[in-house]
């Protein structure tokens, strides 16, 4: 049996942020285990709900690397990473397509069941304004990958109302031509765009870890430089927390790297003190 004296201590912990974020705009990046697990998937639909309940305005931007990469492989056809990010040719982007519709479909189902209003936003609805993915000091042709350049203004006003956007992390550039963006990089652009109060990234790690492999439960530009240049945020970590100081310096309020594994991490993280993340800042 829960004491009933712990449910109230929950919910007057999470009081003072409901205040503090409602009407905000919460990005969140969901990704990992959180979309291939079946408890972690309906937990994540309740999570978004419940905050959209409480007066919040959490817009979902999707990944799916692993699925597209099945796909890529199913269909004889060949990609590459290059600085996390997918060199995607016209064939590859067609498969990209077709499959992050696949899964913006699934995820947006699983959010009705739970009783939310979903706006589901493919490439085809054209919400994210995209150019060619460039890296600074390599001249690697990254084909159809792309950056976020702004969004359409619509979304803010479907994501202020009672809907929950989901979207496809891919965009349209200028020419009309459709661009497949990393994940982690779209919920950064978008969340910039936007003014977002937060973003969210989830992963499958606890969050940012220490030389120890401990987790870092907040930190700024200055210690990040430092645990870059030592080695110690490296491999995939290092784009994830490259993104998330960009979207900070470019005006977001806070960005978190979240343990996706744990049931209820968006909630958790979002209105409790101790949190099940990272808190990046200036």
């Amino acid at each position: 049996m829960v004491d009933p004296n712990d449910r109230v201590r929950v919910l007057t912990e999470a009081l003072p942020y409901i205040q503090r974020f409602r009407g905000a705009f919460i990005v969140v990046k969901y990704g990992g285990n959180a979309m291939v697990d079946e408890d972690l998937k309906h937990s994540f639909a309740r999570d978004v709900v419940l905050l959209k309940a409480v007066g919040m305005n959490p817009i979902i931007v999707h990944g799916g690397g692993p699925r597209i990469s099945a796909r890529i492989e199913e269909q004889g056809l060949a990609s590459r990473f290059v600085h996390g990010i997918r060199v995607t040719d016209e064939a590859v982007m067609a498969v990209v397509a077709d499959t992050l519709g696949e899964i913006n479909r699934e995820i947006s189902r699983s959010i009705e069941e739970h009783g939310g209003d979903v706006e589901s936003l493919t490439v085809e609805r054209g919400m994210i304004f995209a150019e060619k993915f460039e890296y600074s000091g390599d001249d690697t042709d990254f084909g159809f990958a792309g950056m976020v350049t702004g969004v359409a203004p619509e979304l803010a006003e479907l994501a202020a109302e009672q809907a929950i956007p989901v979207l496809a992390p891919a965009g349209v550039g200028e020419d009309g031509r459709p661009y497949n963006i990393n994940a982690d990089l779209s919920a950064a652009g978008v969340a910039v765009a936007l003014e977002a109060q937060k973003l969210i990234l989830m992963t499958n790690t606890a969050g940012v870890l220490d030389e120890d492999g401990q987790l870092i439960p907040s930190i700024t530009s200055q210690v990040v430089a430092g645990l870059i240049s030592a080695g110690v945020i490296r491999g995939g970590m290092l784009p994830k927390v490259k993104y998330a100081f960009d979207a900070v310096l470019g005006g977001v309020g806070a960005a978190h790297v979240i343990d996706g594994r744990v049931r209820h991490a968006l909630l958790l993280e979002l209105l409790t003190d101790a949190g099940v993340g990272t808190l990046i800042t200036t």
